[in-house]
């Protein structure tokens, strides 16, 4: 009778143990998701400022019509991407776009001067510094999901759950590169 009772107390232990591990999971996953939503958040905060950044300094600058067109581009190919590294390459590409913008904007000391580009700047600089800090955030919870689907005996709860890894949110070193150059112009 003790043998059944010992046997019947792991089981419900183990089922516990089980029914935790699979609850972590989900959180974990919800955790990231909602990381995403806040990367997401700011990167739609930059596409509404990049056409009023491109409209003040095409008043100045009409002859630079191919870097506007490219950042047009660049901004519907990042608001259009599926999938992360779809999204990494184009913002990417658009962070590189914006940097030749900013740079127009240094030939016009009238432009510089223009609060209206002023405040579109800080605006700027201001989502950029958020949008590292969320996608910080995410990798973060990303690393410690994909982590508890890796380690044992969490793998065993993911493989009978049919969890995946996430995605990591990663750019490449040019456009981080480009991303600081473009935030860090000096009038």
């Amino acid at each position: 009778m003790n043998t059944i009772i010992i046997i019947f107390a792991v089981i419900i232990v183990a089922l516990l143990w089980a029914v935790f591990m699979y609850n972590n999971i989900v959180r974990m996953i919800n955790r990231a998701k909602e990381a995403w939503a806040d990367i997401d958040v700011q990167l739609k905060r930059r596409y509404d400022l990049i056409p009023n950044l491109v409209a003040t300094v095409k008043g100045y600058a009409t002859h630079e019509s191919s870097a506007f067109e490219n950042v047009t581009k660049a901004r519907a190919a990042a608001m259009g991407a599926g999938t992360l590294a779809e999204k990494g390459e184009a913002e990417t590409t658009l962070a590189s776009s914006l940097k030749s913008v900013f740079a127009i904007a240094e030939a016009y000391p009238e432009l510089k001067a223009n609060q209206n580009f002023l405040a579109l700047q800080t605006e700027l600089t201001d989502t950029e510094d958020k949008i590292q800090a969320a996608r910080r955030f995410y990798n973060g919870n990303v690393r410690d999901l994909n982590t508890a689907l890796e380690v044992f005996p969490g793998n065993i709860v993911a493989s009978i759950g049919h969890f995946s890894q996430m995605e990591f949110f990663q750019l490449d070193a040019s456009e981080a590169a480009a991303v600081k150059q473009a935030v860090q112009v000096k009038f």
